[in-house]
């Protein structure tokens, strides 16, 4: 799970810089062929480095929350497992100082001849 997690996040981090890349290289095409000026391009190129950072952090957020959601599934389980198992235990435990006095109760002492 951890590995195909790292496989998405790290895909989502190349289609980023893919992206940014193409972004710049499209507006350094619209400023060379003058439909926009550099300021005009800057202003653009930072409204959506603005939005990706905005999206980015709202989508780191939720993953945040879903993995959370996950392991918190996966925590409760093995609560449930582990107290079920020292239930088991303290049982045993109880049977067998039972079983250890009722043998003791029933050994007769050694008789001398």
């Amino acid at each position: 799970m951890i590995d195909s997690l790292k496989k998405t996040l790290l895909a989502g981090v190349g289609a980023a810089v893919v992206s940014k890349d193409k972004v710049e290289a499209v507006l350094g095409d619209l400023v060379r062929q003058g439909k926009v000026t550099t300021a005009e391009a800057q202003a653009v190129a930072e409204k959506l480095v603005a939005e990706g950072r905005r999206e980015a952090e709202s989508l780191s957020q939720e993953l945040g929350e879903k993995l959370k959601g996950a392991f918190s599934g996966i925590d409760q389980r093995a609560q449930q497992r582990l107290d079920a198992l020292e239930a088991r235990v303290a049982a045993l435990e109880q049977a067998a100082t039972s079983a250890s006095v009722a043998s003791a109760d029933k050994v007769e002492p050694p008789t001398r001849d």
